[in-house]
């Protein structure tokens, strides 16, 4: 399957073969270490402070309410060597949602982002069916420096219990200290649909690309003092 740069909007996206991050078994706490910190969110976790942009579907109003995390649903799990903070829109939930923004940290010492990122683009892919699956990326790699990652699903496997005839769009921020690697990803899911058809995916190639912008821009992972 191809996604051409055209039928992209003129984003200029580079191609990468298609190649899934292991699950993360670990505690779930009742009170995610999140905080707002103005425009963002600080995730804090397994030595590493972790800043991300606010969630996209919260109107204006709400960003500057002051109380972000109390409009959304967060899930956050953790053992000793990843921590993953999940947050859905008020009303959504693991089982059932149409977006999600997540953020993980890693402990892997020396580990290349692009090695990193290859695992990330296997994981994804298991999940979809193949002829429907592509990824594409907001620019050119410049040492450990990566550009945001997106992955298009026009149809899971119809093996994946409770999500046969839907699909999804993904884009993943990548950073690294020197003891850990992290993402900050947002899905949107939606039915299934035709990847080179843009108009049908379930997110705008716009707000696609804006979201992209923000995770690039607004992400930054460093150790804790």
């Amino acid at each position: 399957m191809t996604i051409s740069n055209k039928l992209l909007g003129g984003m200029g996206l580079v191609m990468l073969a298609s190649v899934a991050v292991l699950p993360i078994a670990a505690q779930e706490l009742s009170v995610p270490p999140i905080v707002q910190d103005g425009n963002g969110l600080v995730l804090s976790g397994l030595g590493h402070i972790f800043d991300i942009p606010l969630p996209d579907w919260l109107s204006p109003a709400e960003r500057l309410g002051g109380d972000v995390i109390g409009r959304v649903n967060a899930n956050y799990r953790a053992d000793a060597k990843q921590a993953l903070l999940e947050i859905y829109p008020e009303g959504q939930n693991q089982q059932e949602w149409s977006t999600l923004f997540g953020a993980r940290i890693t402990l892997d010492a020396g580990r290349p982002l692009t090695d990193y990122r290859s695992a990330v683009m296997y994981g994804y892919s298991q999940t979809c069916k193949p002829e429907l699956t592509g990824f594409f990326k907001f620019g050119q790699d410049n040492g450990d420096d990566l550009p945001v990652l997106a992955f298009v699903c026009g149809a899971y496997l119809d093996s994946i219990k409770g999500y046969a005839g839907l699909g999804e769009v993904m884009i993943v921020s990548f950073a690294k200290t020197d003891k850990a690697t992290a993402i900050a990803y947002q899905e949107w899911k939606g039915a299934a649909f035709d990847p080179s058809e843009p108009a049908t995916w379930p997110v705008g190639t716009e707000t696609l690309k804006a979201r992209a912008e923000q995770l690039k821009a607004a992400t930054s992972l460093t150790q804790a003092d």
